[in-house]
């Protein structure tokens, strides 16, 4: 995507980026004409991804959309989604200041934080409105953890065998959380922490602001402790959000939600890792997932 640079400008400088799961991320120094001053971009990379075409559109389009928005995401440079001009298909755009936060420490303080962004991001009303949003987890695929407590697992299946709540429809992330959002490290705000980009967009949809909150709440739940899950939904409310008005209908999407992560437990907690949380080990997250939907159980249902 080299033909896409300024006259005169070139690669100076890689670095690979922690915490994808499904794309490889890297950062591009591109080097000024005449060894002038550089800027960053990132380049992100399907290596192996059956549907890396149809995400790659996906998540053009939605920066495109972002681009006329106050939401601080990445812009659109190039993209390439059938390898026509790279090795892999891949997408070219800016690098945004910040780093993503997935320490205990603070956390307090920025759930909040993510919880009003999220709203924000909630309330926008795109020209071209996404598509609906798709969840393929069934009550047949559901991976219960060992030495889980079975009765609260198979009630939470059974809630999800039941229809699907009405909804209303809000413009959706798909996989707002902490590992996409990027927090000011360097000179940090004295009113308390700020994010300066959202990333990942190639699951942006259309459908309940539930989905999203749910996707986010099992992630804190993950990574901080259970506790910290249940509590976002409430947050969320908190910073003028509206989730579904009865309490059948908000457990549904949480715990459809925390069922589908029992798929791919190794593979969420693997980045987590590397990126310096060796604590969160595949049984150390397993445990926190079913204290979670065993607490939302006990808590809504």
């Amino acid at each position: 995507m080299t033909r896409h640079l300024g006259t005169g400008e070139r690669i100076v400088g890689t670095e690979a980026l922690h915490g994808g799961t499904t794309a490889e991320m890297r950062r591009l120094t591109i080097g000024g004409p005449g060894g002038g001053g550089t800027r960053d971009l990132v380049l992100r990379t399907f290596v192996d991804a059956e549907h890396a075409e149809d995400w790659l559109h996906r998540e053009a389009d939605a920066l495109t959309s972002l681009a006329e928005t106050g939401v601080p995401a990445p812009a659109r440079v190039a993209v390439d989604p059938v390898a026509e001009q790279c090795e892999y298909p891949s997408l070219l755009m800016t690098c945004l200041a910040g780093r993503t936060v997935l320490d205990d420490e603070g956390v307090r303080l920025r759930l909040p934080v993510l919880a009003r962004h999220l709203v924000s991001i909630h309330a926008l009303r795109p020209v071209e409105r996404p598509r609906d949003y798709v969840t393929l987890t069934t009550a047949d695929t559901v991976v219960t953890p060992e030495a889980a407590d079975a009765a609260a697992w198979a009630a939470a299946i059974d809630v999800i065998r039941g229809p699907v709540p009405p909804w209303e429809g809000r413009f959706l992330h798909r996989d707002f959380q902490p590992g996409n959002v990027l927090f000011e490290v360097a000179h940090p705000s004295p009113s308390g922490p700020r994010i300066t980009g959202v990333v990942d967009w190639a699951g942006c949809s259309w459908g309940p602001a539930d989905l999203d909150v749910a996707h986010c709440s099992t992630v804190l739940a993950l990574l901080h402790g259970p506790a910290w899950g249940l509590r976002f939904a409430e947050a969320y409310e908190e910073a003028g959000g509206v989730l579904a008005a009865r309490a059948s209908e908000r457990l549904y999407w949480q715990v459809r939600d925390g069922l589908a992560c029992s798929e791919e437990v190794r593979s969420v907690a693997r980045p987590w890792r590397a990126a310096g949380r060796t604590d969160l080990t595949a049984r150390v997250v397993e445990e926190r997932l079913d204290a979670y939907v065993t607490g939302l159980m006990n808590a809504l249902g």
